[in-house]
């Protein structure tokens, strides 16, 4: 797939910005021109509001497109709005909304996205695809392939973070390398980066923000509305203009690369480290597995269940606490845990399922289970 961009990310970073859900005409309008000197690219608000649970504020509906409509004509932004049907669609082309937005929650079913995409053909409207609910690659993909089989060419994508059960300092757990591997197979779709939906709570939007720019994404995606907490939706992810131009102006933009001679010759002695690290650890994990092979045979010898609960917790336990003295994150020691634990469980049963027994050495040194 070949992408026309919708913005111009080479010169600066995309700036999409605007309250979470269309309120009042006021409100909207308020928004509009305190963000119109700062910048920005395109100016969002939602109409449609799909909730998780009834009850909650579910957007102003259609009659909010023509205060989309006077942001335009009075401020001369560029507007976008969240479309979830065919009719979505409809109304917002009768009231030249300027780009499309497809929601999370709509991103997760191909049979919405599919309608949007029929009800879009034909059309130049730029659409951006928000990454699904949940941590899944090919749906994400899949919307913008529905989009692109339909004619839209001018395709970008937002990350927006992934619902997840338990704590975290996040309201949607980022999952950074799902969308740097968006990127990596698309190097010519624009990326931004929804900060106020990842964070859900304006205290760590400038070090979400910040980490995105390091990351390399086109641009950013913030919540913004005159009187935050007051907002009808999501008002702890919200900040004001003013706090928006603050934001923005302490970020750091990374350049992509250098010439300069000193920074690639460092670069590329450390890289030439790096390399041989990674072979050493590929080394040491294969001799790791042929360990969990061995006791696998035990196991099935002596018709032995493969997962040990006791054994893992204190395996597991005992990785966390050795990573934590060498400053590793703790998402990156549950990613790797997961890792070797599923692993380790797929080897043991293969050698349950039809693997010949031989005779196991007595070690239990890194006993998988």
């Amino acid at each position: 797939m070949k992408f026309q961009p919708i913005f111009n990310a080479q010169k600066r970073p995309v700036l999409i910005a605007g309250p979470c859900s269309a309120e009042t005409e006021s409100q909207v309008l308020t928004t509009a021109h305190g963000l119109k000197d700062l910048g920005i690219d395109l100016f969002r608000a939602g109409i449609w509001k799909p909730r998780t649970r009834p009850g909650a504020f579910e957007g102003i509906g259609a009659q909010g497109l023509p205060w989309l409509k006077r942001v335009k004509q009075e401020t001369g932004l560029k507007v976008t709005t969240e479309v979830a049907t065919a009719q979505h669609v409809y109304e917002c082309l009768k009231y030249g909304i300027d780009v499309f937005w497809i929601g999370a929650r709509t991103t997760v079913n191909p049979f919405s996205v599919q309608e949007i995409a029929d009800a879009m053909a034909g059309t130049d409207i730029p659409v951006i695809v928000k990454n699904p609910v949940n941590p899944d690659y090919k749906l994400w993909v899949g919307a913008i392939e529905r989009l692109y089989k339909a004619g839209i060419r001018n395709i970008a994508a937002i990350h927006r973070g992934f619902s997840t059960y338990g704590d975290s300092k996040y309201r949607n757990v980022p999952r950074w390398q799902m969308a740097i591997d968006l990127m990596q197979e698309f190097p010519d779709l624009e990326v931004i980066c929804d900060i106020s939906h990842i964070c859900g709570r304006r205290d760590i939007l400038a070090e979400t923000a910040q980490k995105a720019f390091d990351l390399n994404f086109d641009g950013l995606m913030i919540e913004v509305h005159p009187t935050p907490d007051e907002a009808w939706s999501d008002a702890a992810q919200q900040i004001t203009p003013v706090q928006f131009g603050e934001l923005v102006s302490s970020l750091i933009r990374r350049d992509i690369n250098s010439n300069d001679p000193d920074y690639l010759a460092s670069v590329e002695t450390i890289r030439r480290q790096i390399d041989d690290f990674d072979e050493e650890i590929i080394h040491l994990i294969a001799q790791r597995m042929q360990l969990v092979r061995e006791i696998g045979y035990v196991k099935k010898d002596k018709n032995i269940a493969i997962f040990q609960p006791e054994r893992w917790r204190a395996l597991a336990d005992a990785c966390r606490r050795r990573a934590e003295k060498r400053e590793l994150s703790h998402d990156f020691v549950e990613l790797f845990l997961e890792a070797i634990h599923q692993e380790g469980i797929s080897q043991q049963e293969r050698i349950m399922n039809d693997g010949v027994q031989t005779t196991a050495p007595s070690s239990d040194l890194w006993e998988h289970d």
